[in-house]
C-alpha cells in the first residue's frame, strides 16, 4: 500500500510540474501563419486533421514521395501468406535525408509545438506496409499510443486508400472529453484489455458507429493526429496500405523508451540498404 502511494504521489509530482512547464513556455511558442491556426484549431477540438501534401505545399513533398516509392520498391516479400494474422512490414528510414528534411519542415514544427504547448522532439520515421486481415488484432483494435502525454503522429498514404484499403478510422475528442462518461468508460475497456486494444463491438457500446470517423483518401493524403488523445485505429482490409508514420513528443517525452523504434534497430533501417547498394 505504501508503495502505491508513493507511485500515485510521484505521479501527481510529475503531471504538476508538466502544466506548470507548458504553462511557462506558452509565452515562448513559434508564431503561425492562419491557416496553421486553423488546424491547430482542429487538433484541439477533435484530435485529427485531413490534409495533402500538395495543400500543405512544402517543397520537400515531391522529394519525398520520390524517396519513398523507392524504398517500397526494395521492400523484401515478408512470405507471409500462410498467417492469419499478418504483423505489418516496417522499416526506419529516419536516415534518409528526404524523409527527415520533410520532418523537419519548419512550418510543421512551429504546428506541432503550439499543439504540444513545450519544446518538441521528432523522433524518426517508419514506411510501413499493412496487409489483409480478415479479423481485429495489434494496431488495427482502437487504441491510444503511449509514448507521451501529448503525441502528435502524421501518417501519409503512399496509396489510394479506401474501404478495401483499410483507412484510419478514429472517435473525435469531443466526443470523449477528459474525465466525461463516454471517456471514463472508454478508458476501463482499455484498461480492463491491458491497453492492447478494444474491437469494434466494444466501441459501439460507448460511441455508436455512426459518430466514428473514417480517413479514406488517394495517395498524398496527410493525417496529423493526437495519437495518445484521440482513440483511433486502422480498419480491416483485404488490400495492402502503404504509408509513411513520422512521430513527434516533448523533449524529453514521458516515456523515451517508447520512442526508440524511429531510430534503433528495432525493425530493419533503410539507410543500411541502401548504403549496401549504392557500394554495389
Amino acid at each position: 500500500m505504501f508503495n502505491l502511494i508513493k507511485r500515485k504521489l510521484s505521479t501527481l509530482s510529475a503531471d504538476f510540474e508538466y502544466y506548470v512547464a507548458r504553462w511557462k513556455h506558452s509565452r515562448n511558442l513559434p508564431a503561425l501563419e492562419g491557416r496553421d491556426r486553423n488546424i491547430l484549431k482542429a487538433l484541439k477540438k477533435d484530435g485529427v486533421y485531413v490534409t495533402t501534401l500538395a495543400d500543405l505545399g512544402f517543397n520537400s513533398s515531391s522529394e519525398l514521395l520520390k524517396a519513398a516509392y523507392q524504398q517500397l520498391s526494395q521492400m523484401e516479400n515478408p512470405n507471409n501468406d500462410h498467417l492469419d494474422e499478418k504483423l505489418p512490414q516496417i522499416y526506419t528510414v529516419t536516415g534518409l535525408p528526404e524523409f527527415y528534411a520533410w520532418g523537419m519542415e519548419k512550418r510543421l514544427l512551429n504546428l506541432i509545438e503550439n499543439y504540444i504547448g513545450l519544446p518538441i522532439a521528432f523522433h524518426g520515421v517508419h514506411l510501413r506496409k499493412d496487409f489483409p486481415s480478415k479479423h481485429q488484432f495489434g494496431t488495427l483494435l482502437w487504441h491510444g499510443d503511449s509514448e507521451d502525454r501529448r503525441i502528435i503522429k502524421i501518417f501519409i498514404y503512399l496509396n489510394d486508400v479506401e474501404e478495401k484499403t483499410g483507412p484510419f478510422e478514429y472517435i473525435p475528442r469531443s466526443l470523449t472529453s477528459l474525465f466525461s462518461w463516454n471517456y471514463m468508460r472508454l478508458f476501463y475497456k482499455l484498461w480492463k484489455s491491458g491497453y492492447r486494444g478494444i474491437d469494434d463491438e466494444e466501441v459501439k457500446t460507448v460511441i455508436p458507429k455512426s459518430a466514428w470517423k473514417s480517413c479514406p483518401g488517394p495517395a498524398g493524403t496527410v493525417l496529423i493526429v493526437d495519437a495518445k488523445n484521440t482513440l483511433h485505429h486502422g480498419t480491416v482490409r483485404t488490400e495492402e496500405r502503404l504509408t509513411l508514420f513520422f512521430c513527434y513528443t516533448a523533449n524529453p517525452p514521458e516515456k523515451p523508451e517508447l520512442c526508440t523504434q524511429y531510430w534503433d534497430d528495432t525493425y530493419p533501417r533503410a539507410e543500411l540498404r541502401q548504403q549496401v547498394e549504392n557500394s554495389r
